[in-house]
């Protein structure tokens, strides 16, 4: 069967969402996006939908195929992905090999834009989904790092709060409402995940931008702790997975290295948990880099976390 590729419009994004969720049922049993996630990745500053997207739809119009390279900030990585519509229909056979060179190359021309040599590529790619792996691994990608996704659940139902935790001495938190706390949270994030894997370091108003644009954004739950008067640690919760699974959703939990060995990212996270469960909401729910260059995985499962999901981070350089 023949399929037309076409750019994406913010208008594309329920059809979007109806391929991505097939596919994210197919392999791990239900969608693990919702539309105003799509919304917000078409929406997403610097993505851009004229260069950077494409949509395969076959002869009566139905969506197939979805693929898309974004540049993260100005460095040489950029992500990408591509979705074929699962199923056993022959008609879509030789789609991957169609859009999979687009994005690759597209990569390498945004990389080139930004001044780079070379790009380094990531794809995130579900443990379960052994037919993409093998796709990805044939196109010259290998293993970069894991990402569990970790879970706790509030027994809210019982009429027992989750008890907030006893603060640091010299402990004061703000909320990221405030000009002047969503400046210090930004340090606070890029000098506590300068050695994480594909960490790429970004300017202030990159970084508030790309928040402000997300429909997910709450600045109310985004906490800075200071200890002493000096900015120590932030975390930063959203709506993300309140739609679909009642969650809280921790999506940065940084502390600067001076500050580690304290308690204070414990803190912060028992600090979430009591929140989530005074909104009503059923758990909190965040990612971990098993690679982490601190023993988070093992903090969040000391505090009653448990994975529920793991995505693994391909990477080519080209």
């Amino acid at each position: 069967m023949h399929h037309t590729l076409g750019r994406p419009r913010v208008e594309d994004a329920a059809a979007i969402h109806e391929l991505i969720a097939a596919y994210d049922t197919a392999v791990i049993g239900s969608p693990d996006m919702t539309l105003d996630d799509v919304a917000d990745e078409l929406a997403e500053p610097g993505f851009d939908r004229d260069r950077d997207g494409w949509l395969a739809r076959d002869g009566d119009g139905r969506l197939d195929g979805w693929a898309w390279a974004c540049r993260v900030g100005d460095s040489d990585t950029v992500d990408v992905e591509v979705i074929v519509r699962p199923g056993p229909d022959l008609g879509r056979a030789g789609l991957d090999d169609r859009l999979w060179p687009l994005v690759i190359g597209r990569a390498g021309e945004l990389a080139a834009e930004a001044g780079h040599d070379g790009a380094t590529l990531h794809i995130g790619i579900y443990r379960a989904d052994t037919a993409k792996r093998a796709t990805a691994e044939a196109r010259g990608f290998s293993p970069g790092t894991s990402f569990h996704r970790m879970r706790i659940d509030h027994r809210i139902d019982h009429g027992a709060p989750v008890a907030p935790p006893a603060p640091p001495a010299g402990l004061t938190l703000h909320t990221g409402e405030s000009d002047d706390a969503r400046r210090a949270a930004h340090r606070v994030h890029q000098e506590g995940f300068a050695e994480h894997f594909g960490f790429v370091p970004v300017d202030y108003d990159v970084w508030y931008s790309r928040r402000q644009a997300q429909s997910t954004t709450d600045w109310a739950q985004l906490t800075l702790a200071r200890l002493d008067g000096r900015p120590a640690g932030v975390l930063i919760a959203n709506n993300q997975f309140v739609p679909d699974e009642g969650c809280g959703y921790v999506a940065t939990l940084a502390v600067v290295p001076e500050f580690r060995g304290r308690g204070l990212g414990r803190f912060l996270l028992r600090h979430a948990f009591a929140a989530d469960a005074a909104r009503g909401r059923k758990g909190t729910i965040l990612h971990v880099d098993s690679n982490n260059t601190t023993p988070a995985l093992g903090l969040y499962e000391s505090a009653g976390m448990r994975p529920v999901l793991v995505i693994d981070v391909w990477q080519h350089r080209v």
